[in-house]
């Protein structure tokens, strides 16, 4: 099989300069919270907002504890704007998009979020009456600048529904390589690539003796992972995940999100949810967005347990959402 020369992807290699993640510390930590002036010890996983917001509370489980990652910036999000027919609907948002962590996006329907989502490979300018201002760089790069199809190949994206193509298994996931093959492959030169995918997704195992099955007969949760093999197969810089668990059931949701957690060490990943649950166990960083605008942006830790702006303590304590 000869495959075209993917475009340079700037790998973590000794010398690069690192970020460490937050580690979260023992389990039967207390933290301090703030209710009414006073400070009291709150229990672990338990938000100071969701103690003392009205009239409902969230009380979110604490994340499992992960290893430091290593941590390289691969996207960069400058002062952007993105408007509807002179609407704005994203105003003035800047943020960092890094491999070795997950970012997750927050915030009530209609604040943006999937919006900027979707200008991370240019989606969002398929609507003719879009406008984006700003610059979103890619490895430094302007995305403006860039070919489409090259850009989505290295920024990635998987969708809220599942949605595989009316094929096998097996030809969802081939379908890439050959579309970035010069001469079409045969199905044995194939295999390698195609289980590999498969197992970075965390499929492999369920579907390796039917993958010439059909794989709109594969449960919702498995068609997801394969979406998600066929997106990781492309060896993409950047995985963009639009709500990727609102159709599943608990136990795919958390094959899911093991998975989600596991690939940040190979790739950026940039998850939109509204589940605030899902957010803390997955996610390095958190920016929560209410009406366009980035309101707070910080470790997931810091942002659900200490948020600084009063919008932040109110939605992730349940006044609204």
């Amino acid at each position: 099989m000869e495959l075209k020369s993917p475009p340079p992807v700037r790998r973590l290699t000794p010398g690069t300069p690192v970020t460490p993640l937050h580690v979260h510390g023992p389990a039967n930590r207390t933290r301090p919270t703030v209710s009414s002036g006073n400070v009291q010890a709150a229990p672990v996983g338990v938000p100071p907002a969701a103690l003392v917001a009205e009239p409902t509370a969230v009380v979110l489980p604490l994340a499992p504890r992960r290893a430091p990652s290593a941590t390289i910036e691969r996207m960069r999000i400058d002062n952007v704007t993105i408007s509807y027919a002179g609407k704005p609907a994203v105003k003035d948002v800047s943020l960092p998009v890094r491999q070795g962590e997950v970012l997750a996006m927050i915030g009530p329907s209609g604040c943006g979020k999937t919006t900027l989502l979707r200008s991370l490979n240019r989606l969002t300018e398929l609507t003719k009456s879009a406008k984006l201002e700003g610059q979103i760089s890619l490895d430094g790069t302007d995305i403006a600048t860039l070919e489409p199809t090259e850009l989505r190949r290295r920024v990635t994206m998987v969708f809220q529904q599942p949605n595989p193509f009316p094929m096998s298994t097996f030809e969802n996931v081939a379908y890439v390589l050959r579309d970035q093959a010069k001469r079409r492959p045969n199905k044995a030169s194939l295999r390698p690539a195609v289980e590999s995918a498969l197992a970075r997704a965390g499929l492999l195992e369920e579907v390796k003796d039917n993958l010439d099955h059909p794989a709109l007969r594969l449960s919702g949760g498995q068609q997801q992972r394969l979406c998600i093999a066929r997106a990781l197969a492309a060896d993409p810089e950047v995985l963009l995940l639009d709500e990727p668990c609102s159709a599943l059931d608990p136990q795919s949701t958390k094959v899911i999100e093991e998975l989600i957690v596991k690939l940040r060490q190979e790739v950026a990943i940039v998850i939109v949810t509204h589940n605030l649950q899902q957010a803390h166990r997955v996610a390095d960083h958190v920016a929560f967005m209410y009406l366009g605008e980035l309101v707070e942006y910080a470790t997931a830790p810091a942002l659900f347990a200490r948020p600084r702006e009063q919008r932040t303590k109110d939605y992730v304590g349940g006044a609204f959402g």
